[in-house]
């Protein structure tokens, strides 16, 4: 039986947070585990520079995120985990993609869509002011990421769904073109997938500005875990765990059985005070065994590189051939 090809990025503009843990990063540490899936990890830091001017941030996010992937314990054995700028053959591959990607199709993506909408309801009498040639083809980007290799299953939100059938539309005109290159992905979305609320009730997100850094230091885990919005009713009052951002992260990290307990409290009357205290204690003892091994990765940033080097030796591996194979059938060859 051959193996599912996995892929996942985690662009480089940020401090990993409880969302992301939950909702994707979790996840993807399991599947690093599992024997019949070849999984690919990355640092999308090309990605990182259509939204992020900061070089600084975008060097301390990349270390941010390794450190934080490798304290949870990816099976770096199994699974190959490398930064996206130290595999060329992307950015080449990239170019090609770009020169048989329809202008048209570019033109239907959400996020290009969504700056132009933005312009317009502003006033603006040019649609792309601001719009820079990195928001409108980074699909095509993406497409490289994936189809270099051959990944048939992209776990993604249903935000990006759009993106894997632009690579699938992308890989087909390439192979109508050229032969049969490319292996059609397909989206892997997760029905029941955790989606965390922050600490203003909206979604967890840096947009937000709301966010619960997974690795934070005691204190001030504790800390922001106390600014969470809660509505008014008094200790002794029933309380509705529905919508409610202090339940809906605490369900994320705990049992069933758990679960069942607190449900219960909250219809006994749990008051908040003593709702973050338990919130607080149940986070932090579940993130502490890694926290500290995060620690000591951030203070050896040349183990975390020597990871990453490794990673993308194993994947190049299969980008250099590859890509040798794509470029003679694009008729780029020596001539003699």
């Amino acid at each position: 039986m051959s193996k599912a090809i996995v892929l996942t990025g985690i662009t480089t503009t940020g401090t990993p947070h409880l969302g992301n843990y939950v909702g994707a990063i979790r996840p993807a540490i399991a599947v690093s585990k599992d024997a019949n899936v070849m999984p690919f990890y990355f640092l999308a830091d090309y990605h990182a520079l259509i939204k992020c001017h900061e070089p600084a941030k975008v060097r301390q996010s990349s270390l941010e995120i390794a450190a934080t992937w490798l304290a949870l314990g990816l099976d770096t054995d199994n699974a190959v985990f490398y930064r996206q700028s130290d595999v060329p053959e992307i950015m080449e591959l990239s170019w090609m993609l770009t020169c048989v990607a329809a202008k048209g199709l570019m033109n239907r993506a959400h996020a290009y869509k969504a700056a132009v909408a933005e312009n317009e309801d502003g006033g603006e009498k040019d649609p792309d002011k601001g719009i820079t040639m990195g928001l409108f083809s980074y699909p095509i980007l993406m497409a490289a990421d994936i189809l270099m290799f051959k990944a048939n299953k992209i776990p993604v939100g249903k935000d990006q769904i759009q993106h894997i059938e632009m690579a699938r539309d992308i890989a087909g005109r390439f192979n109508h073109i050229y032969g049969e290159h490319f292996a059609l992905p397909e989206a892997v979305v997760a029905e029941h997938g955790a989606v965390l609320s922050g600490l203003d009730g909206r979604k967890m997100s840096k947009s937000y500005n709301n966010t619960i850094p997974l690795f934070e230091p005691e204190k001030k885990l504790r800390k922001l875990i106390n600014k969470i919005k809660t509505n008014s009713l008094e200790p002794g009052e029933p309380k509705d765990t529905e919508g409610c951002t202090l339940f809906s992260i605490y369900q994320a990290f705990a049992n069933p059985e758990e679960v069942a307990h607190i449900r219960q409290r909250y219809a006994e009357g749990i008051g908040w005070g003593e709702m973050k205290q338990v919130l607080f204690e149940h986070i932090n003892e579940h993130v502490a065994p890694a926290r500290e091994r995060y620690e000591a990765l951030m203070a050896s940033p040349a183990h975390i590189e020597q990871q990453l080097q490794e990673g993308a030796a194993k994947a190049r591996a299969i980008t250099v051939p590859f890509i040798k194979e794509l470029r003679a059938a694009v008729g780029i060859a020596p001539i003699a």
